[in-house]
């Protein structure tokens, strides 16, 4: 055998080498909705050793924010390289990345205040079923996570919160955490370009949306339910609420991570983030 076609074949290898070592990822799938009344797109990662394996995974939930789509992550976050490179390095374990669209009809993680677009309804009762039936997800709590950032950071508060026997793990990043307080609902609340809001409209949405409520009346056995990372830059502009967060979590002695960093409300700031919650949730994937 010469040399030529010996440098031929460890060409060959190391392609297939590279190829056996990279993730996939799909970013125009859908859904049939009937609580939303459509299809609804979402975008998957699956790891490198999907395809040649039988094994089940554990299952990131990672939401965009406003502005995004379910392309978000896989266009400005990267979540291809990033993933990849973590698991390949040993600092995630392998798991599939869901990541769904949440600005197509109405913008939000949330169901509104009138109760037309239920998407935290949709999120829970069509989303998570589909997904964990039609992929190879393990579908413990202890397997699950969910991440996201600024509008996805506040599903992700509210949806951990409010659904702490889900969720092994919660990660906001540069989260809007909601009203601070029931006159301020209303002000929130506005900005979609509504305004006349029932009074008993804005009791129910403050209650079940604000972080701060909802870490206020948390039942101390919920205290240790959920293992919670907290990212916000210090030049970021919901700055405050994360900050408000976390020293109300101090007080109710809840365990969390809080991490400041230099950075602002930008892409540079949450791909930087992505490995540490990558490795965050993989932690309780792999029963730390």
């Amino acid at each position: 055998m010469n040399r030529q076609i010996i440098c031929f074949l460890c060409l060959i290898y190391s392609f297939t080498l590279c190829a056996q070592t990279t993730g996939k990822v799909f970013d125009n799938l859908s859904l049939s909705s009937k609580i939303l009344n459509g299809e609804r797109k979402f975008a998957i990662y699956l790891p490198p050793d999907y395809e040649s394996s039988q094994r089940s995974y554990p299952v990131l939930y990672l939401l965009h924010g406003a502005g995004d789509d379910q392309t978000g992550w896989v266009q400005f976050g990267e979540v291809l390289h990033i993933t990849d490179k973590a698991i390949r390095e040993g600092k995630a374990t392998p798991m599939i990345i869901v990541m769904p669209d949440a600005n197509t009809g109405q913008r939000g993680y949330f169901n509104d205040a009138r109760g037309n677009w239920n998407y935290e309804d949709f999120f829970f009762e069509e989303l998570m079923p589909f997904v964990e039936k039609k992929y190879r997800i393990k579908g413990e709590k202890r397997y699950r996570a969910v991440a996201g950032l600024s509008m996805g950071g506040g599903g992700s508060f509210v949806y951990a919160l409010r659904h702490p026997e889900l969720f092994s793990s919660a990660c906001p990043l540069s989260a809007s955490t909601g009203p601070m307080n029931l006159e301020d609902t209303k002000r929130w609340l506005s900005r979609g370009g509504t305004e006349d809001f029932t009074p008993a409209q804005l009791e129910t949405f403050y209650q079940r949306h604000s972080v701060l409520n909802l870490l206020e009346k948390m039942a101390e056995e919920n205290k240790t339910a959920v293992r919670w990372y907290i990212d916000c830059g210090d030049d970021d502009f919901l700055y405050e609420g994360n900050s408000l967060v976390h020293i109300a979590m101090k007080k109710k002695e809840i365990p969390h991570e809080f991490r400041i960093r230099d950075g602002a409300h930008n892409w540079t700031y949450w791909r930087e983030s992505l490995p540490e919650v990558l490795s965050f949730v993989s932690m309780a994937f792999h029963q730390y």
